[in-house]
């Protein structure tokens, strides 16, 4: 882990998630009555809830709309969701007016190119192992993890150790 990602990381108060190929493999599963299913990966919403608990605010902004989300933002109590919005940066300067932060103090882990102007404006901004290959090269940093499959809760550890609190958030589990 860079020196540099952990600077970025020292000051950040919001955390925002990207869902497809983020918080999921990226791919999509329909069902023949239309509805669709996902597959979330437990040890990312364990980091998302051990970053809240660290007192980091959490959102998602994502570009599709479903139920499957919704339900799984109120499982981990993600606080702040928008779905069905295109324009991430316009979605993220709203809420950066209602929780008065500014950018620097703002993370972001996405995967394709909806998220690059979020990407490049946050304090730190990340793209996840199989992110698209120009998301990755202006990210300030990318994953080891792949998208569904642990990325989050690597983004969440770099945020806890970057403000000293991994470990807190560890212990709290002993």
């Amino acid at each position: 882990m860079s020196a540099d990602l952990l600077q970025r990381g020292q000051h950040i108060k919001l955390a925002v998630f990207d869902v497809d190929g983020v918080l999921t493999d990226g791919r999509l599963y329909f069902l023949e009555d239309g509805s669709e299913f996902k597959t979330f990966n437990t040890l990312d919403g364990q980091g998302i809830k051990m970053l809240m608990a660290a007192g980091v605010q959490t959102a998602i902004i994502s570009g599709r709309k479903t139920p499957v989300v919704e339900r799984r933002a109120k499982n981990l109590g993600i606080p702040h969701l928008y779905q069905g919005r295109e324009d991430k940066l316009v979605v993220l300067d709203e809420l950066l007016g209602q929780l008065n932060l500014s950018y620097e103090q703002v993370a972001y882990l996405g995967d394709d190119l909806p998220d690059l102007p979020v990407i490049r404006r946050v304090g730190l901004g990340m793209a996840v192992a199989n992110a698209a290959s120009f998301v990755r090269e202006h990210a300030h940093g990318v994953t080891q993890a792949r998208g569904g499959e642990g990325a989050a809760r690597e983004f969440c550890e770099l945020i806890l150790r970057a403000q000293g609190r991994l470990d807190a958030a560890n212990a709290a589990y002993l």
